[in-house]
């Protein structure tokens, strides 16, 4: 008998759909942080709790059907149950979850977790659903049979928590090592081999998975190690065994479901005829290939209406709440560069942050409603067949249609994928479909060059809808190619189970929602923060005239000139037949109102980002642009509608709320907008390019929109998501490439079609 420290490491491991994390969030409470790996991808979920004097440290692995690690993110879970993770104990207890229902194949887990040497404690989730399907399970015989105790549990009402507890730590007082499976005595030979060319430290374990495990991580890192002269003897060793009747794999198949089979036969009754319950009924419904997809079409409306439409009173206060603190500063602050840092560098950062929180809360409540309640399931095996064709699975077509809305909920909602590959190929194509930010530059350059007098009525709606196409196209495609070159590898087995209907937990919702936001915020936050400051700093700089004068003094002198004169201003415009003087009075406080924004124009023209695009303009010039449009495109980087505001100070207009591209309701703002758009005409007529070929340049500006990543947010949470700069840094490469392409040849096959 072990004698007990003051902490016990405990190890939750099981397939997807037991109801693993439920237990987790179950036992653990708010008591949760993350843990990350350097060298991958995957995150580890840790939680504490206490019972009887004794603190219980969790460790909720990522959910697996077996311990076959195909990549370094899969054999991280496998280094954490032997120990081989320098930053995490080994664990004391291991507890296999299995899903009652689902014995037959969940126990396969289970068989190779008595592998690893560490005492087992066998956990049997969703009694309810198993009695309910008429199933019969005798857990004292199922104990005996598997050789480690075996606990019936409900996860999501805490039914047999606590004598899961007391089983967990009986089972680790005791210290008792689980029995592996007895494999055939030729594997056995052979695997006494291995282990003798080998070095004494490598666990058993690893030796089987190293022979078993065809063209596996283990595979690759000890040949890796050891030399060609491993592989030699490990292939010589495999046509050892299928010559004698144990080819490798499917002798572990073989074997450990022969094991399974006879412990489920030795404790599990089942009824003569399977009665039919309230999920038989759903599914026949909800996963029938013609009303099935209907009623997820019902489901992914609701959704996206939600992240679309309902999230919009929420982010409309946030913004409010942004401008009345940036409004409070400027009033308590002289101009200069420190109030002008923490109004647009840190204010506005903060702000561009929190305005996307409501997504991510609705976004995540659906999803945790959605697989708690066991609908994902039944969305990922009907949309599979549609998304394999692009070398994804069923369970990327939420992720991409949430970033519709905005890439990052969708980003984030690439968790729910279990494949790396496919996970990493969803991250990385999700920002080609056009999100709602998009949506203020194509209603701006729509209206001031498509929806022209005299034009079809149906021609605007035709160029949006061209638009969202254009992601909707593209992203399959490069997805495609991304797993034929960079992501290769054999295709994952979509491998679905569908959980029985279950109610979902409140608190196990507003959890996930919680878990989001503050990821969000936090980790991702700091980055477009920085990015927001960088680019403020750049538009900002230098801040005096040729004259050493400050143009924030002197925007603010005269703006205090034009409020002073507003009322009379309104009076002049109210005439109807305004007298010589009168019209000249009018021009000159016209003249003095519009003063700040050509002050404003005239500083950003000379900024550093202005300079950059004069430097750059040859760059932009395939494109149809001019440094101006450059400049706003470089401006928009932390996030895409900016460049409406960017235009606005470049055409002497002053700064334009893309808000109000698309909200008719303020009359001043809408002015502005109205404004902006003659200016932008006015000056492309003028100019012998942009004038003769307005709309292939409109329409360039858009595509190069349509699949840039202008976005720092989203280049954040995929940071935050891989774990890694590289992926970020890749997506922004190739789509700013593929963006660039695409907006050169939309201008230059536009410009041959004008003429």
């Amino acid at each position: 008998m072990a004698m007990l420290t003051t902490t016990l490491t405990v190890a939750l491991v099981g397939n997807p759909n037991t109801g693993k994390s439920t237990l987790f969030n179950a036992l653990s409470g708010l008591r949760q942080r993350v843990g990350n790996y350097p060298g991958v991808t995957v995150e580890m979920k840790k939680g504490q709790f206490t019972s009887d004097g004794l603190t219980f440290e969790l460790v909720d692995l990522p959910g697996t059907y077996s311990l076959a690690a195909r990549s370094p993110d899969e054999m991280v879970a496998v280094d954490l149950l032997l120990g081989r993770r320098p930053e995490e104990p080994r664990p004391d207890v291991i507890v296999s979850i299995v899903d009652a229902t689902n014995l037959d194949r969940h126990l396969y887990l289970t068989s190779q977790l008595l592998d690893l040497g560490v005492p087992v404690v066998v956990a049997v989730n969703m009694i309810d659903a198993a009695a309910a399907q008429g199933l019969t399970i005798n857990y004292e015989k199922l104990s005996g049979a598997l050789g480690v105790p075996v606990v019936p549990i409900q996860a999501n009402n805490g039914t047999g928590l606590p004598q899961l507890i007391r089983t967990i730590r009986q089972t680790a007082e005791n210290g008792k090592i689980p029995q592996p499976l007895e494999f055939p005595v030729a594997f056995n030979e052979i695997i006494a081999h291995i282990t003798k060319e080998l070095s004494d430290q490598v666990p058993p374990v690893l030796v089987r998975r190293l022979l078993l495990d065809v063209g596996g991580y283990v595979e690759h890192e000890f040949v890796a190690e050891h030399g060609k002269r491993l592989q030699q003897l490990l292939t010589k060793a495999r046509e050892q065994l299928a010559a004698a009747n144990c080819p490798v794999p499917a002798i572990e198949a073989r074997t450990r479901f022969a094991w399974v089979r006879n412990a489920v036969a030795a404790a599990v009754t089942k009824p003569a005829q399977r009665p039919i319950t309230w999920t038989d009924r759903l599914d026949a419904v909800l996963t029938h290939r013609l009303w099935g997809t209907v009623a997820f079409l019902a489901v992914m409306f609701v959704m996206f209406q939600s992240i679309f439409l309902w999230a919009q009173p929420l982010m409309d206060q946030i913004d409010a709440a942004r401008e009345w603190l940036a409004q409070g500063v400027e009033d308590a602050m002289p101009p200069g560069p420190l109030r002008a840092l923490l109004v647009d560098g840190v204010i506005g950062g903060i702000g561009s942050v929190l305005v996307f929180l409501p997504q991510i809360l609705i976004l995540f409540a659906f999803i945790a409603i959605l697989e708690d309640c066991g609908y994902m399931a039944r969305a990922a095996f009907l949309m599979d067949r549609i998304m394999s064709r692009c070398g994804l699975s069923g369970k990327s077509f939420i992720p991409l249609l949430s970033s519709v809305a905005c890439a990052i909920p969708g980003i984030m909602a690439t968790r729910v994928i279990e494949n790396r590959r496919d996970r990493l190929a969803t991250i990385l194509v999700a920002p080609l479909m056009s999100c709602s930010a998009r949506l203020p530059v194509y209603v701006l350059l729509i209206g001031a060059f498509i929806a022209k007098p005299g034009s079809p009525a149906w021609l605007p709606g035709l160029v949006l809808f061209a638009m969202y196409l254009i992601g909707f196209t593209v992203a399959p495609l490069v997805a495609l190619a991304l797993k034929r070159t960079l992501l290769r590898g054999a295709p994952p087995v979509f491998v679905m189970e569908l959980p029985s209907y279950r109610r979902p937990k409140l608190t196990a919702i507003l959890r996930r929602m919680f878990e989001a936001g503050k990821a969000f915020v936090i980790r991702a936050g700091t980055i477009i923060l920085a990015a927001m400051i960088i680019v403020w700093a750049l538009l900002y700089f230098p801040y005096t005239d040729a004259n050493g004068e400050s143009y924030p003094e002197r925007i603010a002198q005269a703006e205090e000139a034009a409020s002073a004169n507003a009322d009379r201003l309104k009076e002049l415009h109210a005439i109807e037949q305004p007298t010589p003087e009168q019209q000249a009075e009018l021009a000159q406080l016209e003249e003095t109102a519009s003063l700040a924004d050509k002050l404003n124009g005239a500083w950003k023209r000379q900024s550093l980002l202005g300079r950059l695009g004069l430097w750059m303009e040859p760059v932009f010039e395939p494109l149809g642009w001019d440094w101006k449009i450059g400049v706003a495109a470089m401006a928009s980087f932390p996030a895409r509608e900016v460049i409406v505001g960017t235009f606005g100070l470049l055409y002497d207009v002053g700064d334009v709320d893309p808000g109000l591209v698309l909200d008719g309701s303020d009359e001043e703002g809408q002015a502005k907008v109205v404004s902006l758009t003659r200016a932008v005409q006015d000056e492309w007529a003028k100019d012998p390019i942009r004038g003769r070929y307005g709309v292939p340049v409109a329409l360039s500006i858009m595509v190069f929109f349509a699949l840039c990543c202008q976005c720092g947010a989203t280049l954040a949470v995929i940071q935050r998501e891989t774990r890694s700069w590289l992926w970020p840094a890749f997506t922004f490469v190739y789509m700013t490439t593929l963006a660039y392409l695409g907006a050169m040849l939309t201008f230059q096959i536009g410009r041959l079609m004008v003429g």
